[in-house]
């Protein structure tokens, strides 16, 4: 297990973007600093050791392969990108962690397990309008399967996603804001980088 954030920063660092990033998917990928610093706060949390993780629209795993290195029990990454999950299978046999992680091809509406935390970077829904608010999807089914979220959003969406968050018997804990950088990607980029501000919403279903 790591025990100190820059030593998981620089673990993460060694992971690859997605290989062949489909603008439908909204595909980008999380920087190793803000990843590390997430994973970093979830667990002092105590939302990750011993902990059974699920990561919902994986990619390429930086964030599934992060919470094994910091001590989860078993990890489970999902994603419809079999050539994404691939990265992630070798990634964990390179980091030593295949044992505790498993890569599952599916849609996230398809996924029925349950864990403990859920932690997810999805798709904002900012490509295409048949895809908008496309993150709404995947926090409903995050808190459906755990009774701790992260996940990461538009800041500017931030009030909606609270109150979609008390209509699903929720309550935010605690809030991290980045900014986090889109380098060109995709054919229509006209900027090297832009940076969009984001926050990372822990939160937590309410008992019963």
């Amino acid at each position: 297990m790591i025990n100190k954030k820059r030593h998981l920063e620089m673990a993460l660092q060694t992971i690859p973007s997605h290989p062949d990033p489909d603008y439908n998917l909204e595909q980008y990928h999380t920087p190793a600093t803000i990843a590390a610093d997430v994973l970093w706060n979830a667990s002092a949390q105590g939302d990750i050791p011993g902990m059974k993780m699920i990561d919902l629209g994986c990619g390429t795993g930086i964030l599934a392969l992060g919470a094994a290195l910091m001590g989860a029990e078993e990890v489970v990454g999902v994603d419809v990108d079999r050539g994404a999950l691939k990265v992630a299978e070798n990634e964990a046999r390179t980091l030593k962690v295949q044992d505790k992680c498993r890569f599952l091809q599916m849609d996230v509406d398809d996924f029925q397990e349950e864990g403990d935390t859920v932690i997810q970077n999805p798709p904002f829904g900012a490509q295409k309008a048949n895809r908008k608010d496309a993150d709404r999807k995947f926090l409903k089914k995050a808190l459906k399967l755990a009774p701790v979220v992260y996940s990461f959003h538009l800041a500017k969406t931030e009030d909606f996603i609270e109150s979609l968050g008390s209509s699903v018997s929720s309550v935010i804990t605690h809030r991290f804001y980045y900014k986090f950088p889109l380098h060109r990607t995709y054919h229509f980029h006209k900027d090297e980088k832009r940076e969009v501000e984001v926050v990372v919403l822990r939160m937590e279903r309410f008992k019963n």
